[in-house]
């Protein structure tokens, strides 16, 4: 099952030439989640040939402008296609008057259901068949929250010379045991998923969090993630000025990974003073704590393989 994810906005505050503001789209087998809708996120998602009328869910940090601007025209361009499913909306409070707000005043023509949850506590704010997101707060200067998209564990690896040993036909079985599935053969016998499966196999997971002071806490709730995507919008010579406008450095955002045994750290939301040759500055700072750091631009892709 594929699971990647696509940086279709990087910038923080103000949108550049080559730099759209903060969204990023993740794909996991054809279905599609989109963290924040800063402005540009459209002409990122047409110029990459996302599918985007199959966004699922919109998982919103915080409304601050730089974060959902994009947002009504997405709402506004699902409406010229046909949709069946409804479109669910998750964020911070005062997300559904935003929404409401926008369709309003700009006098939205929309053809499917929007359903808006707001987030009044930690937890999980969207499940699927096999995978949860949950929501954990951030510290900004306004209600913002941070997310993680973390898989269930898998069956472990199917073994067929246990399957043949104990005489259980190819086909079918072989299918619903590999699935996690009790089966019954002919002569009447239960075989059980782990006497021919390994030891159950981890899923993956994907952490989003921008615009927050550092803290231990958001360690904890990254731990392990494949991809960690976060704000690094300043360089440690801008400490004061990060901590004053509650943001984070590359260098704290890299303690995080670092504490959290990430496999992978994207800077993401750049503070518009770094011209694209001044965000080495910003990545040098990163890796000299975690290595496995990489800046992210507009359009890159970040796929996520499982590890065995």
């Amino acid at each position: 099952m594929n699971l990647e994810a696509f940086v279709l906005g990087s910038g923080g505050m103000m949108p550049l030439p080559n730099r759209h503001l903060t969204s990023v789209l993740l794909r996991r087998e054809g279905e599609l989640f989109l963290f924040d809708g800063g402005e540009g996120t459209q002409v990122s998602l047409r110029r990459l040939n996302l599918r985007w009328k199959k966004i699922s869910v919109i998982f919103v940090s915080h409304t601050h402008a730089d974060h959902v601007t994009g947002i009504p025209g997405l709402l506004m361009l699902s409406s010229q296609v046909d949709r069946d499913d409804p479109l669910y909306i998750v964020g911070p409070p005062r997300i559904a008057e935003y929404i409401e707000t926008s369709r309003r005043v700009l006098d939205m023509y929309i053809n499917y259901e929007i359903v808006i949850r707001e987030i009044t506590e930690p937890g999980v704010v969207y499940q699927g068949e096999d995978f949860r997101v949950r929501a954990f707060p951030l510290r900004h200067t306004k209600p913002c929250y941070g997310y993680t998209l973390e898989e269930d564990m898998r069956p472990g690896e199917f073994h067929p010379e246990k399957a043949e040993a104990l005489g259980i036909p190819r086909g079918p079985l072989w299918s619903r045991l590999q699935s996690g599935e009790t089966v019954r053969l002919a002569d009447g016998r239960d075989v059980r998923p782990e006497e021919v499966l390994g030891s159950p196999r981890s899923g993956r997971k994907f952490s989003f969090v921008t615009d927050t002071l550092a803290f231990r806490d958001i360690a904890d709730e990254v731990a392990g993630s494949d991809l960690f995507v976060c704000e690094g919008m300043f360089e440690k010579a801008l400490l004061e000025t990060a901590r004053e406008k509650k943001h984070m450095t590359a260098g704290e955002a890299a303690r995080i990974a670092l504490e959290g045994k990430v496999k992978k750290l994207a800077l993401i939301h750049y503070s518009p003073r770094y011209t694209e040759y001044d965000l080495k500055r910003l990545l040098q700072e990163a890796q000299g704590i975690f290595p496995r750091t990489v800046l992210t631009r507009d359009r890159m892709v970040f796929p996520m393989e499982y590890e065995d």
